[in-house]
């Protein structure tokens, strides 16, 4: 429970979730099943992770695609595409009529999907569907009927657009509609949901607290990448002498961004810690992953995130007073599922 505005609202976590929490945090190191220990102690973290570089099977974007390596060349170009078509989104006024309300992350993912390939093909606008994230059968069957037929692009088309529009034949147009969804759909989501998360955590907000402050709470107690996958490797057992020679690691910010030795407050929504933290320089906060492989895409969401909060925040907008709970399901992306936005003059 958290109190904000006068109101309280319950935050409440998938059961798999809140039993992580409730029987593991405070702990360093402890075993979820027989091959496979969970870590939430900063230094214990620190040099797990800086062990070595992740696998191609355990990057959290640019894993394989249908069998197919993705090389770091190729995930560099799809990632300067996307970046530019950011740098350009954040250059344009925002209409007087935008209109952000609604039920949130889903609003927000519109809006994002809309300011940055509105101009795209539909079938590729299509890749941006959360209905996707259902099963990844049925967003390769998109994939590969939309495949079927060369694209042809607008003027004003994304940049990342020219990707999937420049290849030559079926399979290698399948490939990249496939990396067009890997590189834009993440941008999408976690921008949304890390809004909709600070929006339910803490709105309405203090007038002179800054975005960033919000967004790294939010990111604090609802972290987007709550959990970091190192599969069994010969450098931890050296590490750690509980850790097995056949033991996977799941690094768990969501339980050390809530210690209670390390955070005053720890389930509480205070932006105004951050006036004291370094958020690249604090061990027990990863929200982009350690500093020895940091997120590409981190510098594309921070900006959307506090252009899409700035707009929310002069326009008043703020949880609905009537909603007093929200679930958070167990999900790759962690997130509230459905919140109610309006303008407080509505409330």
């Amino acid at each position: 429970m958290i109190s904000t505005g006068g109101q309280a609202r319950q935050t409440v976590f998938a059961p798999r979730l809140q039993a992580l929490l409730d029987e593991h945090r405070g702990k360093d190191l402890f075993r979820l099943d027989d091959d496979t220990v969970g870590v939430a102690g900063p230094e214990l973290m620190h040099r797990i992770l800086s062990a070595r570089y992740a696998t191609e099977t355990e990057r959290p974007t640019f894993k394989p695609l249908h069998g197919r390596s993705i090389q770091r060349a190729d995930a560099i170009q799809w990632m300067q595409a996307i970046g530019r078509d950011v740098r350009t989104a954040l250059k344009k006024p925002i209409p007087e009529d935008t209109d952000l309300s609604g039920e949130w992350p889903q609003t927000g993912h519109n809006y994002l999907r809309d300011l940055l390939l509105r101009n795209d093909p539909q079938r590729l606008r299509m890749l941006m569907s959360r209905v996707l994230e259902l099963t990844p059968k049925l967003t390769w069957a998109v994939i590969a009927v939309g495949a079927l037929r060369p694209f042809r692009l607008g003027e004003d088309a994304s940049v990342v657009a020219g990707m999937p529009a420049n290849t030559r034949g079926y399979h290698d147009r399948r490939y990249a509609m496939g990396l067009y969804r890997r590189t834009v759909a993440p941008v999408c989501f976690t921008i949304s949901t890390l809004v909709a998360n600070a929006l339910w955590l803490g709105s309405p907000f203090d007038e002179g607290m800054p975005n960033s402050h919000i967004l790294y709470e939010a990111m604090r107690l609802l972290p987007p990448s709550w959990n970091i996958l190192r599969n069994a490797s010969p450098e931890y057992p050296a590490i750690d002498s509980r850790i097995g020679p056949k033991d996977d690691i799941l690094i768990l910010p969501l339980l050390s961004q809530r210690d209670p030795a390390i955070w005053d407050a720890p389930d509480a929504f205070r932006p105004e810690r951050w006036n004291d933290i370094d958020p690249d320089d604090h061990p027990a906060y990863l929200p982009f992953g350690h500093r020895s492989e940091r997120c590409w895409g981190r510098h594309m969401v921070m900006p959307l995130a506090d252009m899409l909060l700035d707009v929310l925040r002069k326009e008043g907008m703020a949880v609905s007073p009537y909603q007093t709970a929200v679930d958070v399901p167990l999900a790759g992306l962690l997130g509230v599922s459905q919140i109610q936005v309006s303008t407080r003059r509505a409330h």
